[in-house]
């Protein structure tokens, strides 16, 4: 079992940044794929970047060069940190983890979910 808890999501001005972190629980996390989604009023959930067990990376072509994936595995942790960040960024960001250590861009290929955190981006 794996307890994941996200934080530092908040309000900012559209072309500043964030940084979200994860913490998770349990000793499997260094062999598990990790992910960032995110769920904006009235929409689906949405892949937005993921990192597999070996540290290779993936994004969604609206965040590509503005946000970066990464993990520390000694601290069984998770970030994402978000520069320019825009208004249309506006969303509950979920991070997800799964039970392999290959990345997946679909929500149903996660075992593992945050609470969410919420990001606000004003224009």
């Amino acid at each position: 079992q794996v307890q994941l808890v996200e934080s530092g999501g908040g309000l900012v001005q559209a072309g500043g940044s964030l940084r979200l972190s994860c913490a998770a629980s349990g000793r499997t996390f260094r062999w598990s794929a990790m992910g960032w989604f995110r769920q904006g009023p009235g929409e689906e959930r949405e892949f937005v970047t993921a990192i597999s067990a070996g540290g290779s990376t993936y994004y969604a072509d609206s965040v590509r060069g503005r946000f970066t994936i990464s993990r520390d595995n000694a601290k069984n942790t998770m970030y994402l940190q978000m520069n320019s960040l825009k208004p249309e960024d506006t969303a509950v960001y979920y991070c997800a983890a799964r039970g392999a250590g290959t990345s997946a861009t679909s929500a149903k290929s996660y075992d593992y979910w945050g609470q969410g955190t919420q990001v606000t981006v004003s224009s």
